[in-house]
């Protein structure tokens, strides 16, 4: 079968590209099929041999979500199980997408404790919807996959194993739009529970959320970046907008650093002073002072601070 429409998702990264590994079957996919990793980071998947089409990570500093590409739209992937003599599961119309996270309600409880910064899918903040919602406008005004779910998104782990909301083989058979993993005959899984599918269509037919970055590097650790190779070949750095937002931000480090150490000296100092001074009064208002002439700093993008 020949593939239609545009196979790569605008911005995605293919550095973990199984295609060439697995290869896949070609079709016309009309099914998104969502799923959580369950983790933090972006997995292997096994080398590959369990992967979907598309894995969604969080940047949480950026506040987007960074889009890797592991299959083509129109190939299957491999993320469900598809049991010997049943019905069809990934070679069946679908596109599949990873959300790197938790819908269990547990693992987000101790993540919240350890302090790790994650997404929680029955609560997703707004530019993580924004960023689904983006997907799957894409994937309707390219492939025609119904911007419709019509099925309910089961909290897990209510939503596992024979959770009443699994279709049966000839509902799947039939089915076109958005489902889950919990969704999906002979397979017991409960991923993604309670997605908010329903705002993330809602956002997909409300306007054109924020177009996915389109860009032909890896996605970059804005702080670490410092610049690309001059195309011309001279070795030199092109300094871009990235370039002075790391500068600008090591220049503000660096001011923080000074302003803490300038407020201990300060403490020390006046603690000497003796019994009849003040020393809160006097560290607050040299500590006003430095904070007052380091707001009046301003980053001269070409190299120089002035004040």
């Amino acid at each position: 079968m020949s593939k239609t429409g545009p196979q790569r998702y605008p911005g995605a990264s293919t550095a973990y590209w199984y295609q060439s590994k697995f290869g896949g079957d070609a079709m016309e996919s009309n099914v998104i099929v969502w799923h959580t990793t369950e983790g933090t980071s972006l997995p292997d998947y096994s080398g590959g041999s369990v992967a979907p089409n598309f894995t969604a990570k969080p940047d949480f500093t950026a506040k987007r979500l960074v889009w890797y590409q592991h299959f083509d739209f129109d190939t299957s992937s491999r993320a469900l199980v598809n049991k010997s003599g049943g019905v069809e599961t990934n070679t069946l119309n679908v596109c599949q997408v990873e959300i790197v996270g938790t819908c269990d309600p547990g693992t987000h409880s101790k993540w919240v404790k350890a302090g790790y910064a994650h997404l929680y899918t029955p609560e997703l903040p707004d530019w993580a919807i924004r960023d689904l919602a983006a997907f799957a406008k894409w994937a309707h005004d390219n492939h025609g996959v119904p911007l419709s779910s019509g099925l309910t998104f089961k909290a897990y782990p209510g939503s596992y194993g024979s959770n009443g909301v699994r279709m049966s083989s000839a509902a799947w058979t039939n089915f076109r739009g958005h489902c889950g993993h919990q969704h999906v005959p002979e397979n017991d899984h409960g991923d993604p529970g309670a997605l908010p599918m329903a705002a993330i269509l809602d956002a997909a037919k409300g306007g054109t959320p924020l177009k996915p970055q389109e860009d032909d590097m890896d996605p970059i650790d804005v702080w670490a970046y410092k610049g690309k190779k001059n195309p011309a070949g001279t070795g030199a750095e092109t300094h871009d907008a990235y370039w002075y937002l790391r500068e600008s931000k090591v220049r503000l480090d660096s001011l923080t650093t000074q302003v803490a150490a300038l407020s201990a000296t300060v403490k020390t100092l006046a603690g000497q002073v003796g019994k009849d001074v003040d020393t809160d009064t006097v560290v607050a208002a040299v500590q006003a002072a430095i904070a007052d002439a380091v707001v009046k700093v301003d980053v001269d993008v070409t190299g120089a601070s002035t004040s």
